[in-house]
């Protein structure tokens, strides 16, 4: 199945400047060379052959160079370079089969040719060999230090594979190499969202009782604005033991946004008495300041935290405003202002509480400045005690530099603080390494390394493709994500216009055919959604989502023969997605009269049930057969599910109506 960055078309040419500007100094070095090589009309040839070449490749002829190339290969075959040019125009051609087995030739005559090897590794993973690339592509890495190209399709190799931090260790590189090269940021993007989707299903599946699986379903919720949810949830994960810092303050928070001052005041003051290195809380106190506006109380907690870490507050700045009235933000910056004009604040400051008021923050550390092959030293029990030291007085950065170094040979409470520490200070590359590092120990505690990695691919993610848009500000991959977001966020003719734009630029691009063909689903326009999936079917028919897609649109017609051949096909779809496959496959073989069929499926997509429906039909199919006891337990569960649907609006309702502090009475 196509991974969400093939999807995406994001591979394009592989080669490089640098490559084809070795390949031409090659071909003079080789037309120079051209009279030694014995025979007078064979070099003759030879020479014409290469001039030949020459010029095809400058009018990107790769065609003909590459035949030129194959004539002068039989002239000359036991010269290991013509067969590596070779090689290259059949590559630059698309003809990746015949341009492997030029570089397996030359490679067999001079091992040490960087180009067969970059090149042979990049053919191979675009023929779907990944695993046989690897060791040709490390082999390149370490040949010519300099070119990103090697570590970049290492990154596509490991990716393909489903290696997800091996892929991302080498798509650091690339960007290391070169910052301005926008495949690299967006194929890091991509992978870090697969990689987190990935350690979410984990974390759902083995450790969804844990407070950090809580933690995480109680962020996810209050984005949704489910406060109560949200805050029945964080109740839970105060009561555990273990649970990931700074809890309290995020239920303080919370109560913010129900327009709760009085209790979120309790809950920052609670925090900072048992937490005391929690500047989240201090943020809190500084927030209630600002809305009740007092702003000199509201200015020295700032600089409080401005004095524990420049980092934490430059990443959370954001926070004291969230929710704030126009009025109050203005207010507060008006007397920043005067405070700075009196020279009484440190500029830094003042320019960082302008670019929030403003609306461009400062989003924490440069990602440019990736952690690129560290050299571990084990920390001396000194050092661990001093940075705990410095963490616990809430100075986040001193933390972090005094461990960084260390990532793969500290304990697991030395990682989790430095997970903690580079969270707080806004190093997410760090924040991830230690996660990861967590998660590499013999008896690792899981959870907490699963968190860490979620929260920070989380934000790096969002940096990564934000910083490829940045580079690509209207390719077609921009628009396509800026699609996804509007779809997510139920903006659907928004979303339409997004993909409709990268289709003008990449016209049968599979994935922007899909993004539009889901968002005419979502707004429930059947008709476009079966006639866009059906173009996008003719550039990928096997793709699993696209199928599902159609199968779903053709379903919701009631065209379930039609639909059966789809969904056949979506059995090739992500696990998370294949309990709705099998729920829709139920349905066709129903209404064709297969019975025993439709209740094996229905069964295996018992678990996609979000308003009864399937437990229903599974009911009517057990009376169908005479199975009164399992009919009748199928009716129980939809009525379980009905239940908890109708609990789950109730709250939803409650939220919708939940006052902020902005609202009139």
């Amino acid at each position: 199945m196509p991974s969400r960055r093939e999807r995406f078309s994001s591979q394009g040419s592989f080669t490089g400047k640098v490559s084809l500007k070795q390949c031409l100094i090659l071909l003079l070095f080789l037309l120079l060379a051209g009279r030694s090589f014995g025979q007078q009309d064979q070099s003759s040839n030879l020479a014409s052959l290469l001039a030949a070449a020459q010029q095809a490749q400058t009018a990107n002829n790769f065609a003909a160079a590459a035949a030129d190339y194959q004539q002068a290969v039989k002239l000359r075959p036991d010269i290991p370079e013509l067969r590596a040019n070779l090689g290259l125009m059949q590559h630059e051609a698309g003809q990746y089969s015949e341009a492997i087995r030029s570089f397996q030739q030359a490679l067999r005559l001079k091992p040490s040719l960087y180009v067969p090897n970059l090149f042979l590794g990049i053919d191979y993973v675009q023929t779907g060999k990944a695993k046989d690339a690897i060791p040709l592509l490390l082999k390149a890495e370490k040949m010519n230090a300099t070119d990103p190209l090697p570590s970049l399709t290492l990154g596509r190799a490991y990716s393909s594979l489903g290696e997800h931090a091996s892929a991302i260790r080498a798509f650091r590189r690339a960007i290391h190499l070169n910052p301005a090269q926008s495949s690299a940021w967006f194929d890091l993007g991509i992978t870090q969202l697969d990689e987190l989707e990935q350690d979410a299903r984990t974390m759902t599946s083995g450790y969804a009782g844990s407070s950090y699986a809580k933690a995480l379903y109680a962020e996810s919720l209050v984005k949704q604005s489910r406060y109560k949810e949200a805050a029945s949830l964080y109740k839970n994960i105060l009561a555990s033991s273990d649970q990931p810092p700074c809890m309290l303050s995020e239920m303080g928070f919370l109560s913010l946004k129900q327009g709760d001052t009085q209790s979120a005041a309790i809950q920052f003051k609670a925090e900072l008495t048992q937490h005391p290195e929690c500047s989240l809380a201090i943020l809190g106190e500084a927030r209630l300041n600002i809305a009740a506006g007092s702003n000199p109380a509201a200015l020295q907690l700032i600089q409080q935290i401005w004095g524990r870490d420049h980092g934490f507050f430059l990443t959370t700045a954001p926070m004291l405003f969230d929710g704030a009235a126009p009025a109050q933000a203005q207010g507060f910056l008006n007397y920043v202002a005067q405070q700075q004009s009196s020279g009484q604040l440190d500029p830094g400051l003042y320019a960082a509480l302008a670019q929030v008021v403003q609306g461009t923050p400062n989003t924490g550390a440069d990602t440019s400045q990736l952690l690129v092959d560290a050299r571990p030293s084990s920390p001396s029990s000194g050092t661990s005690d001093q940075a705990r030291r410095q963490y616990l007085a809430g100075h986040d950065a001193s933390c972090v530099n005094l461990l960084k170094d260390s990532l793969d040979s500290s304990g697991a409470s030395t990682l989790q603080m430095l997970a903690a520490c580079s969270w707080f200070t806004g190093d997410y590359n760090l924040t991830y390494d230690a996660g990861r590092a967590l998660q590499m120990l013999p008896s690792h505690p899981r959870a907490q390394a699963l968190y860490w990695s979620i929260k920070a691919n989380e934000k790096l993610a969002y940096e990564s493709l934000a910083r490829f848009q940045q580079l690509e500000p209207n390719s077609a991959r921009s628009h396509i994500l800026l699609g996804d977001i509007y779809r997510q966020r139920q903006q659907y003719d928004d979303a339409q216009k997004e993909y409709e734009q990268a289709l003008a630029l990449s016209p049968n691009n599979t994935a922007a055919l899909l993004g539009l063909a889901s968002a005419y689903y979502d707004n429930a326009n059947i008709a476009k959604t079966i006639e866009t999936a059906h173009q996008a079917l003719v550039q990928s028919p096997d793709d699993p989502e696209i199928n599902l897609l159609m199968g779903e649109a053709l379903s919701s017609q009631h065209n379930f023969s039609a639909a059966e051949p789809f969904l056949l096909k979506a059995l090739n779809a992500k696990p998370q997605m294949l309990p709705h496959v099998h729920a829709l496959l139920g349905e066709a073989y129903a209404a064709d009269g297969k019975t025993q069929d439709a209740i094996r499926e229905l069964k295996l997509g018992a678990g996609s049930d979000q308003d009864g429906s399937v437990h229903y039909h599974l009911a009517r199919l057990y009376s169908k057969i005479g199975d009164q006891a399992d009919a009748a337990e199928a009716i129980q569960q939809m009525k379980v599910i009905q239940q908890r649907r109708r609990e789950g609006a109730v709250i939803a309702v409650q939220d919708a109506h939940t006052p902020s502090p902005d609202d009139v009475p």
